[in-house]
């Protein structure tokens, strides 16, 4: 039986240092989806790729070929959100997602070690990481968090995902992420209920107050 070290959603730490700009590009170690999931793993371009060259840092995904593929569904339709996680511990995270395009080959079935790399040229603009101090950067190093998502989690429960402390096994934060899902769908259809009954209530007191305004008595 093969093991894999690979792991879900992980963390990217990149290291900044003389040689960095030098490098064309830096992959993250390889990741399963699942233990019988989809291979992949993240390429960053610290000082942007193509037309971001210089003014942007690009984040790319990368489909490679792993051992079960031929048990998986191709083309790769998921969306990805990559995000940049704040240091400061004020939550401001630079998160950005993208969809698939299942006509682009970078997203079929892998027929070599990786596929060609697909995603957001410009994730975040050099200017706001080469900041001194900046809340990005801290002793040179950074922090990249990618998600995959296989179940169409709402937009809005982003901030929540990334604000999980990143030291909770997978699990533990996937039954804490269906938990606020579910306080959310809760809160939301007690407001409907609440929203409901006022309206009901408006529309009586209106159709009382017709029949006085145009003069009419009530019998």
């Amino acid at each position: 039986m093969n093991q894999h070290k690979e792991t879900t959603c992980p963390q990217m730490t990149v290291n900044f240092d003389a040689q960095s700009e030098r490098q064309v590009s830096i992959y993250s170690p390889p990741f399963y989806s699942s233990p019988t999931g989809y291979k992949m793993c993240a390429r960053l371009y610290l000082y942007g790729d193509g037309n971001a060259r210089r003014t942007h840092m690009s984040l790319f995904f990368v489909l490679m070929r792993g051992l079960h593929d031929s048990l998986l569904q191709f083309p790769f339709t998921y969306k990805v959100t990559f995000c940049l996680f704040d240091q400061s511990g004020e939550q401001q995270h630079i998160i950005d997602s993208f969809r698939p395009d299942p006509k682009s080959n970078s997203f079929q079935k892998p027929r070599c070690y990786m596929n060609i790399a697909s995603g957001i040229p410009k994730f975040v603009s050099l200017d706001k990481i080469q900041q001194q101090n900046n809340r990005y950067i801290k002793e040179n190093t950074m922090f990249i968090k990618v998600m995959v998502d296989f179940v169409n989690l709402p937009k809005t429960i982003l901030s929540y995902t990334v604000s999980l402390n990143p030291g909770l096994p997978t699990h533990c934060q996937q039954r804490l992420i269906q938990q606020e899902i579910e306080r959310r769908v809760q809160m939301q259809s007690q407001k409907n209920s609440t929203n409901s009954v006022v309206t009901t209530s408006d529309n009586v007191l209106i159709s009382n107050q017709l029949p006085f305004d145009n003069g009419n008595k009530m019998n």
